[in-house]
């Protein structure tokens, strides 16, 4: 029976330490599971929302062949327009990269977009945005954990309709813009919008710690649940 009772002891504290961290640890468990469960939302609107502006009339084509040489696209499914203040994003994003030594492409990390302003304007317009980073200073600008656009990359917007296949080639810009607000586009300027990294949903959806870097260049880290996103990103760009 003593045998019988030592045995069982270390067994009883072990479930004791387990039921401990559950009961302790919950809300940190929880609050985690959670931010994974919106990281992975957010890169399935990113999906839809490439997806339309791809299937777009107006911006499809020329769209289709910016992301045939472009570096990385980050793809916002909302964007609250006149809703800013300084800090707070007025949207977030995902970001996908071109390795092009390995021919394909890689990701997302995760971003927010703000404009940078003083006082909080109630209000405003909803957008779908999409960013296509061209040059190599348009990558290390949107790499870094903050970046102003217009200030650290050049960004123009995106042509559309007649012709706009065709102006992709003149394009110089570091970083073209597009924009829809309610399924029509909008042509919305980004010029002087600050894009920043989400640690937050980074750590979370990769169960680690990681920057953009990792995620994008090194590529330490993978999540398999992106596959949609990144063969939607493949398909469109047709690499």
């Amino acid at each position: 029976m003593k045998r019988i009772l030592r045995s069982i002891r270390p067994l009883g504290a072990l479930l004791a330490a387990l039921l401990a961290v559950c009961v302790w640890g919950g809300p940190v468990c929880t609050a985690a599971a959670g931010e994974a469960e919106n990281a992975q939302q957010l890169v399935d609107k990113a999906r839809l929302t490439l997806n339309a502006f791809v299937a777009d009339k107006e911006m499809g084509p020329p769209l289709k062949e910016l992301l045939k040489k472009a570096r990385g696209v980050l793809i916002y499914p909302q964007v609250l327009r006149g809703a800013f203040i300084v800090g707070v994003s007025g949207g977030s994003g995902t970001f996908v990269a071109y390795d092009q030594k390995a021919k394909k492409w890689g990701g997302p990390a995760f971003y927010t977009i703000g404009e940078a302003s003083f006082g909080l304007q109630a209000g405003g317009d909803a957008s779908e945005v999409v960013l296509v980073a061209l040059s190599e200073r348009g990558m290390t600008a949107l790499l870094a954990t903050s970046a102003k656009l217009g200030a650290d990359a050049g960004v123009a917007l995106g042509p559309v309709g007649a012709g706009a296949e065709a102006a992709t080639a003149n394009l110089s810009a570091d970083i073209i813009s597009y924009s829809r607000a309610k399924g029509l586009y909008a042509g919305m300027s980004v010029e002087g919008a600050v894009v920043a990294t989400r640690d937050a949903l980074n750590k979370a959806y990769y169960g680690k710690a990681v920057g953009p870097t990792d995620i994008l260049v090194k590529r330490t880290v993978s999540n398999k649940h992106a596959a949609g996103l990144i063969g939607a990103v493949s398909k469109a760009a047709g690499k």
